[in-house]
């Protein structure tokens, strides 16, 4: 149950990566049409004025459909065969469920009125108005439809009624399925919302503990894959506000900026983005290995410690980076999380309360630039402060490390660890004439990611020995047939891993940003190598 539910939070950050360049384009945007930033150049009517305010409204065409984009998203990654299908299965499923709502709130009295689209509790979604159930709704819907996929996409239908077999026998089963489930959603999401609206008033009394506690959790439950359930429902769904606190940001950064009014009195709410700790806790920690590492392995500790740390700093994923000091020192990993919240309460305490923490491109774009002219005491106290964390994120892992002795990178008692070449593969492949026969083209490619592939494939037992394979952001999850068969962290770490998390069958090798093309050669190489051993059988 936990790798599946494991599984199924790593494919909602697939619809959220694309929420990034979008949601610098409309930063962008609003910094440019700013008269206190670029002056009469941003006054309302001039060309300049104009070509910015059509660039924000391109750029906000991900986040009014972010419904769609999960429903979209999710059986990308979690249907099991023909995942081509399945998005327009469940894309269909999802808004077939969407017009029965309404349509029954049209046609029955459940004391909503959908003849306005604006009203509170509704949306238009793909034209349609229905309820607004956010992102829950999408993944509820599409959760269904990918049951129904994996489950009666190949059944075989009586030769007379063919026709309805494949994607149209899932969408007749979605089709019935989801009539009582409108029924069910029309009477009981009213209720829901106003549990929520509850719920948000309750979140936002609790003030800085509350974005502390939040802020540990989500950092703390990074090892297990379940922080993704922390974040998306505050950040894209209605726990804190209505639209997600990240959407309410952008919806609201030309108000924000204009106001003198200090950002925490404006938008409350915005404590539980204070994400500052992807940025500066990387400045630090990365300081404390590179300071702590042995002499003659300084320049290795270097090679490794900051490009992690840079991609974490300008990207804010920060994944790769703490995986790499959380399997030599899992304490400090409980430190980094404390001191996170720690971090986001005290700028939260000094009135910084602001969707920050993204990665240092996405901060300037979406918060420096138009903060700048009326709250450059908040930018300002979110830079100090942060640099002043890094400072102590160096002086306590500087400490624990020395006094504890953790053999953080640079400080290994092992010699070095070998760097595997393709040649060395073909030689092991070689000694076995059968695997010879069955190695995918993939194999030979110069493409650094397919060598990634083949390299963790191997690790992984090779392809006779996986079961299922998906990805997250930077993790390849994948299940073995036999965990005895995968090979220890060190020889991922030599194809490029950061490392590995280990679940008795069900692992996840920690690749980085690069983790869906890796993913994609690997399930090509699977899918050809097998094909190949079935033929030899």
């Amino acid at each position: 149950m936990k790798q599946k539910i494991q599984r199924f939070g790593g494919a909602m950050i697939i619809p959220v990566l694309l929420l990034a360049f979008n949601g610098v384009m409309i930063g962008l945007s609003e910094a440019f049409q700013n008269t206190d930033i670029v002056g009469s150049l941003a006054t309302e009517g001039t060309f300049w004025s104009n070509i910015w305010s059509v660039i924000e409204q391109g750029a906000w065409a991900v986040f009014n459909n972010i419904e769609l984009l999960f429903v979209i998203g999710l059986p990308i990654s979690l249907a099991k065969k023909a995942s081509g299908r399945a998005v327009m299965e469940a894309f269909v499923i999802y808004m077939t469920w969407n017009t029965f709502i309404n349509a029954i709130l049209q046609t029955w009295n459940f004391g909503v009125d959908v003849s306005d689209p604006d009203a509170i509790g509704l949306k238009a979604i793909g034209g349609v108005v229905t309820l607004d159930t956010s992102i829950i709704g999408s993944l509820l819907i599409s959760g269904v439809a990918i049951w129904l996929h994996n489950r009666y996409y190949d059944t075989a239908l009586p030769e007379w009624i063919g026709i309805f077999s494949g994607s149209s026998f899932v969408v007749i089963l979605g089709f019935i399925l989801v009539i009582p489930l409108a029924f069910l959603t029309a009477w009981g999401w009213p209720p829901i919302q106003e549990a929520i609206s509850q719920l948000q008033s309750w979140l936002v009394g609790i003030g800085t503990p509350g974005i502390g506690i939040y802020n540990f959790f989500e950092r703390i439950l990074i090892p297990t894959g379940l922080h993704h359930f922390i974040y998306q429902p505050i950040n894209l769904g209605p726990v804190v506000v209505p639209e997600g606190t990240t959407v309410y940001w952008f919806e609201h950064l030309s108000e924000f900026a204009k106001s003198t009014d200090s950002l925490r009195s404006l938008f409350p709410e915005g404590g539980f983005g204070l994400s500052a700790h992807k940025v500066f806790a990387p400045i630090g920690i990365g300081s404390a290995f590179i300071a702590t590492s042995k002499p003659e392995n300084r320049k290795k500790t270097i090679g490794l410690v900051v490009p992690t740390a840079l991609t974490a700093i300008f990207s804010g994923i920060t994944e790769p980076f703490e995986f790499t000091f959380l399997f030599l020192a899992p304490q400090l990993f409980a430190v980094h999380a404390a001191l996170a919240a720690l971090l986001s309460m005290t700028l939260y305490t000094l009135g910084v309360s602001a969707i920050v923490g993204s990665g240092l491109l996405q901060n300037i774009t979406q918060f420096f630039l138009p903060m700048w002219g009326n709250h450059k005491d908040a930018v300002l106290i979110y830079i100090v402060v942060g640099l002043a964390f890094s400072l102590l994120y160096f002086l306590i892992f500087r400490w624990a490390i020395m006094r504890f002795n953790i053999k953080t990178p640079g400080r290994e008692d092992s010699g070095e660890v070998k760097m595997y070449r393709k040649k060395d593969y073909k030689e092991k492949k070689a000694a076995n004439s059968t695997v010879t026969e069955a190695t995918s083209k993939v194999r030979e490619s110069n493409n650094p990611n397919a060598q990634k592939a083949s390299h963790f494939l191997e690790g992984l037992g090779d392809s006779e020995n996986i079961a299922d394979v998906t990805n997250c952001a930077t993790r390849l999850r994948v299940s073995v047939v036999d965990e005895t068969k995968v090979l220890d962290d060190d020889f991922f770490k030599a194809g490029g891993a950061h490392g590995v998390v280990r679940n008795g069958k069900a692992l996840q090798v920690i690749v980085g940003l690069d983790v869906p093309k890796v993913r994609e050669f690997f399930e090509e190489i699977v899918e050809d190598e097998n094909k190949n051993y079935e033929g030899e059988e």
